[in-house]
């Protein structure tokens, strides 16, 4: 049992990639969890982390160990969070990764009836448009567009096709020449998002009967959340390229314009999502219960 203890907390610090993380997600001190590490090292007489004053990254023995002890781990885990899902009140925590929009959107507002119908039930929603692995950042649930889900997972659909937009507000385009093509966008002040994982930035996709661009854009201003793109094209920096119906209200209000809006595109709506081969605990099952009925597929 404690090279088992110490195997959780290896795989701990190993996953963050910090001690400091670790010990918080533990509820252990650092020194403690350095020493119970450096302990399950010596028993086994190999390094098992690279450790330097910016970061810890596993050995070759150390990846050798994880590849081989922790998704024994992941089953143990899942085995004893269904035997407590078999409970009449589900318990623990829901890990589920999204964007902000598909958050505020589809996600928050229909968990908030099963946060208040089971008390001891958390949901941990972590925005992220760097299209985290669900299963080795041991998320329980993703929602993503249709195209973006891996093969592999069981996905329903949980809302209707997207379509983005490109918007400036009224100030902001009377300052520009109108953009009648795609090429025109170089001569426009545009904002930015940032994709975390690719370190780089999230082109513009536009579509026009067959045709199907991907445009690089610049402009003064890039962000990682979708509702400061929508803001900073609000107060006039530029032209946002936001999902159409987060802009609509804005452009009904005569706050924001359409720009070329004959090349927006439509994508796979959002989905909910999770591995084929995990087991599902009551709570995760609840959750993905309230994302699928807040759907309404439109009659054809």
């Amino acid at each position: 049992m404690e090279d088992f203890n110490d195997l959780v907390a290896f795989m701990a610090v190993a996953r963050e990639r910090s001690f400091t993380r670790a010990a918080a997600q533990l509820g252990v001190s650092q020194s403690a969890l350095s020493r119970t590490v450096r302990a399950l090292e010596e028993r086994m007489g190999l390094p098992l982390l690279t450790r330097t004053t910016r970061s810890v990254s596993p050995t070759g023995a150390g990846e050798r160990l994880i590849a081989s002890v922790g998704p024994r781990l992941e089953e143990i885990e899942a085995e004893l969070e269904s035997l407590r899902a078999m409970t009449d009140r589900p318990a623990g925590t829901v890990r589920i990764t999204t964007t902000d929009y598909a958050a505020n959107t589809y996600v928050w507002p229909r968990v908030q009836a099963v946060l208040r119908e089971y008390p001891e039930l958390r949901i941990e929603l972590v925005n992220d448009y760097g299209l985290s692995d669900i299963v080795a950042d041991r998320y329980d649930i993703g929602v993503r567009l249709g195209d973006q889900v891996a093969k592999d997972m069981i996905a329903v659909r949980i809302a209707p096709d997207m379509t983005m937009a490109i918007v400036g507000s009224p100030d902001y385009l009377s300052t520009r020449p109108r953009a009648k093509a795609p090429t025109d966008l170089t001569l426009h002040n545009c904002i930015n998002l940032r994709l975390p994982t690719r370190d780089s930035l999230l082109p513009w996709e536009l579509s026009k009967g067959r045709r199907e661009l991907q445009v690089r854009v610049e402009g003064q201003l890039t962000f990682n959340n979708v509702y400061q793109m929508l803001d900073a094209a609000l107060c006039g920096f530029g032209l946002a390229y936001v999902p159409k119906d987060l802009a609509e209200p804005h452009v009904q209000a005569g706050r924001l314009a359409w720009v070329l809006d004959d090349w927006y595109p439509t994508f796979a709506g959002h989905h909910v999502y999770y591995p084929s081969r995990r087991k599902s605990s009551r709570g995760v099952e609840l959750v993905v219960h309230a994302l699928k009925l807040g759907f309404r597929r439109r009659p054809q």
